[in-house]
Formats: structure tokens, C-alpha cells, sequence
């Protein structure tokens, strides 16, 4: 806050300074009224043209040095890196053709300054130059719409050839939940329609149907590592987005359908957390929240890497609170935890008031 108004304070001197300056050329009786430019005007507006265009990449390559440590570590998910790379040789293909043309447009506004006496050339056309702006963009720009295409195409490979884990992410707002298809890995049917908050079948569960019986509803995602997952997403009332930026996924949740998205996360937690990234961010993170505890200010609890899945979609007044847990575990993990849960047909059968599904660890149930 203290930056932003120092900044606020240098640009109202700067505004001041010029109105000064602007009332002292006005009081100066010589002073030339014609409001045509002249050689000196078109010369310093080069320079300033100069100044500016050294201002612009000034300000990219302290950017990039500043601010790059912010950026996501390395992808989870196998998929990740061929995205990853793509977005990468973009950006690349971006700011070469960006400085380039910058320091053209910069150039030539100087070099064909106005000049007194001076005629304009009318240059009427070239078909080769003309040829040679058109194609190049073609080609590039063909090439990364077929390269998009071919990586999105594998990405979505959304197929049960190998034996994928079937998980359902039910958005709502502002919350995920998250349902599994238990030992047969096989979702029962749902709908809105049968929701149920009096018998606490808060997704709509089918309860006629056999495979909703063995299904698991939780709060918090776990995945097994190296392993597939198929997620199907459902959303109860307006458009939402499932983003896991770790895995390098997001599909819209969208109200009346079902949208599908599939990845496999190749990293589990423990091991992301050892990522020398992820271990700056943490070690950077918990130095502020340790000076916001000193100062007796919340939100300075000492913070510790974990995946998440966020909405992407501004959804209501708490989307910024809508957010699950994820922990990828090794498969002996995940089956372990898998037994601790109790299933739809469990939870169905106790007819006791409580929690419609699984509570993490230590949370609340009540």
C-alpha cells in the first residue's frame, strides 16, 4: 500500500510540473502560438520514441527477473510437460516478434520524422513485401493451431483403455465435493432432482441403483500415483470451472451436464513438496506470515505445500473460498485411506443426523 502511493504521489508531481510548465510557456509573450510542429518538436518526439521503447524492455526484463519466481513449478501430471512446452515456444515466438517489431516501429518513427521542406513519399504497394508479412504470420500461426490441436487432442484422451480411476467432482456453490465409485469403480446414477437433505443424499444419488451403493463422497481429493483418473463434473447451480493448476487441467462444471477431463498425476506430494520451487515458496510464504504474527495480524499460520483444486469461473461473492484439498499418494496409500471411508450405502443406512459424506481428518463433522 505504501508503494502504491508513493507512486500515486510521484505521477500528481509529474502533473503538477507539466501544468507548470504549460502555464510558463503560456506567460511568455514570444512564445510561438502555432500549434503545428516543428523540426525541434519531431526530433525530441524521436528521442522520446527511443526513451520509451528502452522504458519497454527495461521494464520486461525487470519482470521477468522479479517476478518469475511466482510463476507455477514444474507440471504433476504427464501430460503436463508437452503443455507446458507449447505454452512455452508461444511465449517465445510472442516476445521475439514483439521485440522485433517494437524496435522497428520505434526506428522509423524516428527516422521519418517530419521535416521542414521535406515531402512525404507516398509508397502505393510492394506485392513482395506484402507477400512476405502475409505468409510468414500463415505459417506460424498455422503451425501452432495444428500443434494446439494435436496436444489438446491427446490430452483429452479421456477413455477407460487403461483401467482409470473414475472420480466425480460436484461443484456447487461455494464448495467441491468429490465422489468415488467405490470397489467397482463405477459411478451411480445421480441427478439434481433427488436431492435429498432430509436423508442427507446431498448429491442426488440414486439409491435404487446398485453401483451408487459402494460409492464414496469426500471433502478432500485423494489420487494414487502413476495412476489414471477419469473425472466427470456435474454442477448443482451455476457455471463453474474445475482448475488444478499443479496437474495443468481445467474443464468447465456445467449446470445440466456432464463435462469430462482426465490426467495422470506423476508426482506425488511429498515429492512436489521437495521441488526446490515449491520449497522457495514455501520458505517465502511462511517468512511474511511469521512477520504478520509478530504484528499480531491473522492469516500467519505457517503454510505448507498441497495441491488444490480451485473454480476459474466467477461464480457468486465467495467464489474466491470455493477450493479442495488434493493429495496424490503412493497406490498403497490411497487404498488404505480408501477403507477408512464409509460408502453411500453406509452413510444411507445409519439413518442418524450427520455429515452426507467423509470429513477429512480432524475437521469437523458437526
Amino acid at each position: 500500500m505504501t508503494t502504491l502511493l508513493i507512486l500515486i504521489v510521484l505521477a500528481l508531481v509529474a502533473i503538477a510540473i507539466w501544468q507548470m510548465t504549460k502555464i510558463f510557456e503560456l506567460s511568455q509573450l514570444k512564445t510561438e502560438s502555432s500549434q503545428i510542429a516543428n523540426d525541434d518538436d519531431n526530433k525530441n518526439n524521436g528521442y522520446m520514441l527511443f526513451a520509451f521503447l528502452i522504458f519497454i524492455y527495461a521494464i520486461t526484463i525487470f519482470s521477468f527477473w522479479k517476478y518469475s519466481k511466482f510463476l507455477l513449478p514444474e507440471a504433476a501430471s504427464a501430460h503436463g510437460a508437452d503443455y507446458d512446452y507449447l505454452m512455452l515456444v508461444s511465449f517465445a515466438i510472442i516476445f521475439f516478434v514483439q521485440t522485433i517489431t517494437q524496435a522497428l516501429l520505434h526506428y522509423f518513427g524516428y527516422k521519418y520524422r517530419g521535416e521542414k521542406n521535406k515531402k512525404a513519399l507516398f509508397y502505393a504497394d510492394n506485392d513482395r513485401l506484402e507477400f512476405i508479412w502475409t505468409i510468414i504470420p500463415v505459417i506460424v500461426l498455422a503451425g501452432l493451431i495444428l500443434w494446439g490441436l494435436y496436444t489438446w487432442t491427446n490430452i483429452m484422451d479421456v477413455n477407460d483403455e487403461d483401467d482409470p480411476l473414475i472420480v466425480e467432482l460436484y461443484a456447487q456453490q461455494f464448495n467441491w465435493t468429490a465422489r468415488y465409485g467405490g470397489e467397482d469403480n463405477v459411478l451411480g446414477k445421480a441427478n439434481v432432482r433427488m436431492i435429498d437433505i432430509d436423508r442427507a443424499n446431498v448429491l442426488g444419488l440414486d439409491e435404487a441403483d446398485t453401483y451408487a451403493a459402494d460409492d464414496v463422497i469426500v471433502k478432500e481429493l485423494h489420487l494414487p500415483v502413476g495412476r489414471k483418473v477419469n473425472f466427470k463434473m456435474r454442477s448443482q447451480d451455476v457455471l463453474h470451472s474445475a482448475y488444478m493448476p499443479h496437474f495443468r487441467a481445467q474443464m468447465n462444471c456445467v449446470p445440466g451436464m456432464t463435462t469430462e477431463f482426465s490426467f495422470t498425476p506423476i508426482k506425488t506430494t511429498a515429492e512436489m513438496r521437495q521441488n526446490a520451487d515449491v520449497a522457495d515458496k514455501v520458505r517465502r510464504t511462511n517468512a511474511i506470515r511469521a512477520e504478520r504474527a509478530a504484528n499480531g495480524e491473522d492469516n500467519s499460520d505457517p503454510w505448507e505445500f498441497d495441491y488444490i483444486l480451485l473454480c476459474n469461473k466467477i461464480c457468486g461473492k465467495s467464489h474466491y473460498n470455493m477450493q479442495m484439498k488434493i493429495i496424490v499418494e503412493t497406490q498403497e496409500e490411497y487404498e488404505e485411506w480408501m477403507k477408512s471411508q464409509q460408502t453411500f450405502g453406509q452413510l444411507m443406512a445409519t439413518n442418524e443426523p450427520g455429515p452426507a459424506f467423509n470429513t477429512p481428518l480432524g475437521a469437523d463433522r458437526n
